[in-house]
């Protein structure tokens, strides 16, 4: 019963532990208000000394800073309890010329009968305190607090270059530069938190200073005490209150000045001074003949120099031997598991997972990627990633760049789960010169053609570069030319990399906002893999799914009628026909369409068949190449006169006309009557036709 009523009152206070920090937070504040007797003030000294001794080892055995993050909130609580004591010992010594046994008996100690010798004693403590520990310890944080600062951008961009290069997940990331934003405010407290060291050992002195000149005054004309009696009593209980009180202050201001000083180890700190001050055996034989040498100077204490000496010798000589010991032993482990140990099974596992999106280069491509000489690359994949996610609306996973010597050395690709799709060449150290208008203009470099639109360009020297520019030429540096590669190449291929898993990540982030839109649809009216075959259809149409809300609730009321993907599919595009139809207009607001002849569109609607893969116009092989080739004959007599015509057609023949010319016509929209909004103007700038025969 007594142990459960223990382990009962164990777990109350460790449940209200914040309360009962509080609590003692403010009955410091009320121990600078209440008197205290001589025994609580006892209690209370070896209180402060406990917790000093304590600080000073939690910051020997820590390995990094934020380990005792709550370092820097504690160095102003545990000055504030001191000058509270300070305080309170000042009252007891000036108002009863008492102050408890622990600040008699330091005084007395120290003193020894000779009041001088204590008084500079305590003068010599309290300038180390002052000079030395508390000066040290908060110039180092200051500094700490400065270069942590400085550093974090590029902390962050490497912790960002990691993520895109796949090294570490989003949640390391996240984790990691959660820890740099503490470990900057840790330093930054730090800085703050050394300034109330510094004041307090301000106050220790100014505190010293009026208790002997007020308790020689006092003792004197108020308890009439001679001069010597009251110098002894003052004196003695001045220098142990002032003792007792810098004691645990230069505690703690070594525990700060080690805390700051310290590099982030995976050891304590007597771990790390031992075996990097040990790690070098044969300075310890020349700090031995050192040591010899000056014993045998006259008049020096030889016996002590020379025990000394062999002292470090034989310290020396030992590291020495376990220094070669430890060496063999490692070599003849290695060499033991080279023999014996059998190799353990390889995991293929890993084998065979491929990423989604990865970006070969050859190795003259690799200062691309090298922040230390200039290399944007890693970096600019950010952008690329939020900017496809601005646009179309899919997350992009981490990018993953590796090099492979067995490309060309200037050779990039792009690769989708571990086929190559895309690739081109760049120049190192050049720029990229691009003709935007056209027109017939010359300049000096190697001619090439740009690989995002196939445009004509021609790589320069970078002293070339102002003079193009000046010459109407649009110049970019490697980088830009690889990202702009890229950034168009995953709004070609966003239909490949939105996978069943980005789809099911996709809708729990809905559902945190709309929970309602995705309980409704998934899974009582479609599964994942239903919902994403319609994403699918519409990335592969370059349909964005930033208003993915809208998207899913019509996949809500359309799969209520009607289950077919290709109804599911015209229906929420039907839904979004607003942003489909704005994105297709001229400058002038207008959209220009190429209309199929009725007899046309009569002969490919009868032609439809349904598949398993979707419906599809079937034709014989030479009419359906006439089809073809009389509609990308209007296509492009459209371009030539300066449209960009859309393929205008009836809601039924919509989807299998576009899938029957997307083979020979990617690019080319294809848009139903039901998919025009009222407001546009149409301007129907072709027909397509073909005879009969």
């Amino acid at each position: 019963m007594a142990t459960f009523s223990r382990a009962s009152v164990g777990r109350q206070l460790k449940k209200n532990t914040d309360i009962l920090i509080a609590s003692a937070i403010l009955g410091i504040v009320l121990m600078i208000i209440i008197p205290l007797p001589p025994t609580a003030l006892d209690i209370f000294l070896t209180i402060s000394i406990t917790i000093a001794l304590s600080v000073i080892m939690i910051t020997m055995f820590t390995t990094e800073p934020l380990q005792f993050s709550v370092f820097p909130a504690l160095l102003l609580v545990t000055t504030l309890y001191r000058l509270a004591l300070n305080i309170s010992s000042t009252r007891l010594i000036l108002g009863e010329a008492e102050a408890g046994k622990i600040i008699h008996a330091f005084g007395q100690f120290v003193v020894g009968g000779n009041y001088v010798v204590g008084a500079i004693v305590f003068i010599i403590i309290t300038i180390i305190q002052f000079v030395v520990i508390t000066s040290g310890a908060g110039r180092v944080a200051e500094v700490a607090a400065r270069f942590t600062l400085d550093a974090m951008p590029g902390k962050q961009m490497s912790i960002d270059a990691e993520f895109n290069s796949g090294l570490i997940s989003e949640a390391e990331a996240r984790e990691r530069r959660r820890k740099l934003q503490r470990e900057a405010d840790f330093f930054g407290a730090m800085d703050g938190a050394s300034k109330f060291v510094r004041g307090d050992a301000i106050a220790g002195i100014v505190i010293i200073i009026i208790n002997i000149i007020g308790g020689i005054t006092i003792g004197i004309f108020q308890k009439g005490m001679d001069v010597s009696q009251s110098l002894q009593v003052y004196t003695i209980l001045t220098i142990g209150d002032g003792l007792v009180s810098q004691i645990p202050a230069v505690l703690i201001s070594t525990a700060a000045g080690i805390m700051v000083t310290r590099a982030t180890s995976d050891a304590s700190f007597g771990t790390d001074l031992a075996g990097q001050f040990l790690s070098f055996p044969k300075i310890l034989f020349v700090v031995a003949g050192i040591l010899f040498v000056i014993g045998i100077i006259p008049a020096m204490p030889t016996p002590i120099f020379f025990i000394l000496a062999g002292a470090v010798a034989f310290t020396g000589y030992t590291m020495l031997n376990e220094q070669k010991k430890s060496e063999m032993q490692a070599r003849e482990e290695v060499a033991r598991k080279k023999v014996q140990e059998p190799k353990e099974p390889e995991n293929v596992l890993q084998l065979l997972e491929t990423d989604p999106l990865q970006i070969e280069i050859g190795y003259n491509l690799i200062p691309l990627t090298d922040e230390r000489n200039g290399g944007d690359l890693l970096q600019r994949l950010t952008t690329v990633r939020r900017q496809c996610a601005t646009e179309t609306g899919i997350f992009v996973r981490p990018i993953r760049i590796r090099d492979n010597l067995q490309l060309p050395p200037n050779r990039y690709v792009f690769k989708i789960r571990g086929e190559e799709i895309e690739g081109s060449e760049l120049a190192p150290g050049q720029y990229l010169a691009l003709n935007p208008t056209n027109r017939d203009m010359s300049i000096a470099g190697s001619e090439t053609t740009e690989p995002t639109f196939g445009l004509p360009a021609w790589w320069i020297a970078p002293g070339n570069k102002e003079q193009a520019e000046l010459d109407g030429f649009t110049v970019v540096d490697c980088s830009t030319v690889l990202v702009t590669h890229l950034t168009e190449f995953i709004k070609k291929y966003a239909h490949e990399l939105l996978g069943r898993q980005d789809v099911k990540e996709l809708l729990d982030v809905v559902r945190e906002s709309n929970s309602a839109v995705v309980d409704e649809l998934v899974p009582d009216l479609m599964t994942v893999g239903e919902v994403q075959k319609v994403l699918q259809s519409l990335l592969r149409e370059s349909v964005p799914l930033r208003d993915i809300i809208t998207i899913l609730e019509a996949l809500g009321d359309g799969a209520r009628m009607n289950k077919d993907p290709d109804f599911l599919i015209d229906h929420v595009r039907q839904t979004l026909s607003r942003s489909i139809c704005r994105r297709l207009l001229n400058h002038d607001n207008k959209l220009q369409v190429i209309t199929l002849h009725p007899k046309l569109e009569q002969l490919l609607t009868d032609a439809i068949q349904v598949t398993q893969l979707g419906a599809y116009p079937v034709l014989e092989p030479r009419l359906a190449r006439r089809v073809l080739d009389g509609i990308a004959g209007a296509v492009e007599k459209a371009m030539a006169s300066g449209y960009s015509p859309v393929l205008l057609c009836s809601p039924r023949l919509r989807l299998p006309l576009k899938r029957f010319v997307t083979r020979q016509m990617p690019l080319t929209a294809v848009l139903s009557m039901n998919e025009i909004i009222p407001e546009i103007d149409i301007e129907a700038v072709g027909t397509v036709s073909i005879d009969e025969d």
